[in-house]
């Protein structure tokens, strides 16, 4: 008997697809081979139960002004509005979102935005599990855009890992976390595209922020910018409203300094040396050949205070604060936030051709020169409130501090108040006493400007004061 081999190719390319089909099915395939679970996944695993949805509740006021179609200026609105009440103000509650990290799992510390909370009586917080806390307010930082929150529970919170934006890299992955409109732990990440950059959102200048191309939208602000090893290395803020695309950081490393004072103070203690600076003159850089033209002239030194004591002078040009090149009175003033009370301040002066460096310690600003700092910012002397000095002006105010000299060159005695009018706030602060009047132009010392609200009789104006022009 014999037999005949035939060769069939098709029919064995289909076996071999049948086969190849069968053995490698995604039913099949062992899931080692395909891993998902990269760094980004781990870190937020880890990461994700101690980012917090923070919603806080603020009071509106609207003063409508029924002159202002005329043009009318915005300081008469007071002399108006006693005609117009009781619908003269209008009141309602607005919510606000965003986002936090616990940052202390112990003692219930969060770390988030000071705009997320600013001008909030009501703040509550909510954990991952869906648990709530009426949140404290322990600080805030507003110049540093900062605020830490307490809330207590009976078990440990999870919290997070701090890292070191130190070494940062451009191009290297981050991750952010937060409540964009409300929708909890959301993830985004994207690359850093740049460190130390400055920012300018409402008439305020923000420095040192990383800039990322990770989204970071409004409720996102408080939350935390992750490495990829999951560890903080910034604070989201969505303060730039014409950003697209690009997001900002505060670097944890100089939050680290203002949670510090933050817990200890409840306020930031900025650090005081005893100098009063001014822009320097082009002319007079290029005359004393200062490096690259650059600096800031002091203008006086306290005497007793850190910088005479270290041999700093009248006259000395400023040319670095810390490791901070300045060229203005606001900079130099930025570069000494960067420090707390208490610090050794490396302050480069440029002096006969030569660059010298004094080592001043900081310390904080003595209340007992609180006089002569208004009268040398706003150029005027007031004094608390005493039965005398209400029959002596005719008042009946018995809160607030009275003006009783003002110096002739000064805003104050150029828009018309005089000896008797009563301040009654600086900024936000309530000024019910001297000591609250004090405190305020301690903490206010290195704004450009200062809000006052003066009272005249029944009548109450707000002023801008220019302090550092």
């Amino acid at each position: 008997m014999s037999y005949s081999y035939v060769y069939y190719p098709k029919l064995l390319t289909v076996i071999f697809v049948i086969f190849i089909l069968t053995t490698f099915l995604p039913g099949n395939t062992p899931s080692a081979n395909f891993p998902r679970e990269n760094a980004v996944v781990k870190a937020i695993k880890r990461v994700s139960p101690a980012v917090v949805n923070i919603s806080s509740q603020y009071e509106v006021v609207e003063r409508p002004n029924p002159f202002f179609d005329f043009g009318l200026d915005p300081f008469f609105e007071s002399f108006f509005k006693d005609f117009f009440e009781p619908n003269y103000q209008r009141r309602y509650k607005r919510n606000s979102l965003g986002s936090g990290v616990i940052i202390d799992g112990k003692r219930g510390y969060i770390l988030t935005n000071e705009h997320v909370i600013a001008r909030s009586a009501k703040i509550k917080v909510t954990l991952k599990d869906e648990r709530e806390f009426e949140a404290e307010l322990v600080g805030a930082a507003p110049d540093f855009d900062l605020a830490v929150l307490c809330i207590h529970s009976k078990e440990p919170l999870p919290s997070i890992q701090m890292g070191n934006p130190d070494d940062l890299m451009i191009g290297e992955t981050v991750i952010a976390i937060g409540n964009p409109f409300g929708f909890s732990n959301t993830v985004t990440t994207g690359v850093i595209s740049a460190l130390n950059r400055s920012i300018q959102a409402e008439n305020r200048t923000y420095r040192d922020f990383i800039q990322t191309d990770a989204s970071i939208n409004p409720g996102n602000s408080g939350g935390p910018l992750l490495n990829i090893n999951g560890e903080l290395i910034g604070i989201n803020t969505a303060i730039y409203s014409k950003a697209q695309g690009i997001g900002f950081a505060i670097p944890i490393n100089k939050a680290r300094r203002v949670i510090d004072d933050l817990v200890k103070y409840g306020e930031v203690q900025i650090p005081w040396l005893g100098l009063f600076v001014q822009d320097l003159d082009p002319r007079l850089a290029r005359y004393f050949s200062v490096p690259e033209e650059k600096g800031v002239l002091v203008a006086e030194v306290t005497d007793q205070s850190p910088a005479r004591k270290s041999g700093l002078r009248p006259g000395d040009i400023i040319t670095f604060a810390g490791n901070k090149r300045v060229a203005s009175k606001q900079e130099y003033y930025a570069a000494i936030r960067d420090f707390v009370a208490g610090n050794v301040i490396p302050i480069t002066i440029w002096k006969d051709s030569k660059a010298y460096v004094a080592q001043p310690g900081s310390q904080i600003f003595p209340e007992a020169l609180a006089e002569d700092l208004v009268y040398n910012l706003l150029g005027v002397r007031v004094e608390k409130i005493s039965t005398a000095l209400r029959l002596k002006f005719r008042i009946s105010a018995r809160s607030g501090v009275i003006l009783t000299d003002l110096r002739p060159d000064s805003y104050l005695h150029d828009i018309g108040a005089r000896p008797g009018d009563v301040i009654r706030k600086i900024n936000e602060i309530t000024v019910n006493t001297l000591d609250h009047f004090n405190k305020g132009i301690i903490r206010y010392r290195q704004r450009e400007s200062v809000v006052l609200l003066i009272q005249r009789g029944k009548q109450q104006y707000y002023v801008i004061v220019k302090i550092n022009a």
